[in-house]
């Protein structure tokens, strides 16, 4: 693949490392030769770089598998996942799961990101809806201020809820942010 080739999304190998292409702008100057200027995340890592390229360089296109798994259960610092078409249970070490993974309970279909076989990262679903276990009783009324309160929810995640919220009920939150968004009906 030439770097000429890039598009956003795009995925290749430099000097070891698995690169995706978040920005590329393709820049003819007035004088000089065209280049490539690409901001591009490694995948493995999470770090966003920025550099510029020959178009005519060669890379190596790296294809990162994303497959669908459902968290089965966990054992002291293991987390296993089964793929939903094969059966096959796979474990993963806690250190390669996100933050965001802590929201995500027993059952739960998860993406389970690869690279040559070795799995690198779990992607949490966006959005979940969990039961509240825990959290000081609420009040009738206390629906036009914006003051929040603890609330412990099944997984053992905390997360500032609404006062009005009450132990028992179901609620919907946002992984990437950790944050409240509605009540469920039940």
């Amino acid at each position: 693949m030439l770097a000429g080739e890039f598009r956003n999304g795009t995925t290749f190998e430099m000097d070891g490392q698995v690169l995706q292409v978040v920005e590329f702008q393709h820049v003819k100057p007035g004088k000089g030769a065209a280049f490539v200027r690409v901001k591009m995340k490694n995948v493995i890592t999470g770090a966003v770089t920025e550099r510029s390229f020959n178009p005519t360089d060669k890379y190596e296109a790296a294809y990162v598998e994303r497959r669908d798994m459902q968290y089965l259960y966990n054992e002291g610092d293991l987390y296993y996942f089964m793929d939903n078409e094969t059966y096959e249970q796979i474990p993963i070490g806690k250190d390669t799961l996100g933050d965001d993974f802590r929201f995500v309970k027993e059952n739960e279909n998860c993406k389970v990101c690869s690279y040559k076989g070795s799995v690198y990262a779990v992607e949490a679903p966006l959005f979940v809806e969990l039961e509240i276990t825990e959290t000081d009783p609420g009040f009738k009324g206390n629906t036009a201020t914006n003051t929040l309160k603890p609330a412990k929810v099944e997984t053992g995640a905390t997360v500032q809820v609404p006062l009005f919220i009450e132990q028992g009920e179901r609620i919907k939150i946002d992984t990437r942010t950790g944050e409240y968004l509605e009540r469920c009906k039940n």
